[in-house]
């Protein structure tokens, strides 16, 4: 077994799973990855084009591929995939130069080409997947992919985010962030219920999200990323607001 589901997830967004003491999304991810495996093991050669089987391989997928239309996460959406050529999706700006220039249409061939190995069908392409190596699995999820990515929008997924991310604009107390200091190598970070925490530097990342589900401006998001409560992540409404808030102050 070669594939590499958490290959695939490598991009997703990470920490940003409930509060403080509650796991991330990323780290469901993780608990999948070593999951389907397993799952993919027991699938029966013989019983090919599949697509209530490929809907349980698409779960893998899901951490980065919405179906919604242009809702773009790591990866860009699979609305509408088929019969589209390969790097030009408009509201998607991360393609690599060589997927790009592949012209590459897909479809039930190309794609399975894809899906038994990305970069060695389409060379210095950027997709951190090794592939599937299992003809009958890339038959399911491309039998699923076709119905799924025609599907009505309504049906189709969220809008933005994966599923189950937490609404920024709906903060608990714990989550919202007040105020920001910074001294020689410390974050100290004060949220609406009246806590402080202190982070090392290299502890704290700094992130934005813009997508309808994004804090509002002038009221970042504060989310743990670390096993052991010592890291976190500060989600903030745009790049500009990161240099505003964070303030020098021992």
């Amino acid at each position: 077994m070669r594939l590499v589901a958490n290959a695939v997830c490598s991009g997703a967004r990470n920490g940003q799973g409930g509060g403080r003491t509650k796991w991330s999304a990323a780290r469901q991810i993780v608990l999948l990855t070593f999951a389907l495996p397993f799952l993919l093991s027991a699938a029966k050669p013989e019983a090919a084009n599949d697509a209530s089987k490929g809907e349980q391989y698409f779960r893998a997928c899901a951490a980065c591929h919405s179906l919604t239309p242009d809702h773009n996460m790591t990866g860009p959406s699979l609305a509408g995939l088929f019969g589209r050529k390969a790097g030009t999706l408009a509201s998607f700006p991360r393609y690599s130069p060589a997927l790009q220039a592949s012209g590459v249409i897909w479809n039930e061939q190309t794609l399975d080409a894809w899906l038994a190995g990305p970069t060695r069908f389409i060379p210095d392409s950027r997709m951190p997947f090794e592939g599937i190596e299992q003809p009958a699995i890339r038959s399911d999820l491309i039998a699923y992919l076709k119905k799924a990515t025609a599907a009505n929008d309504a049906t189709s997924g969220p809008r933005v985010g994966m599923p189950g991310d937490p609404d920024l604009k709906n903060l608990q107390a714990e989550n919202k962030v007040l105020s920001i200091t910074y001294c020689p190598d410390t974050y100290r970070v004060t949220t609406a219920d009246g806590q402080t925490q202190g982070f090392w530097e290299r502890n704290l990342r700094f992130k934005t999200d813009s997508s309808p589900i994004g804090p509002d401006k002038g009221a970042p998001a504060l989310f743990g990323a670390g096993m052991q409560g010592d890291r976190a992540s500060i989600i903030f409404s745009s790049p500009e607001e990161i240099s505003a808030f964070v303030k020098r102050q021992c």
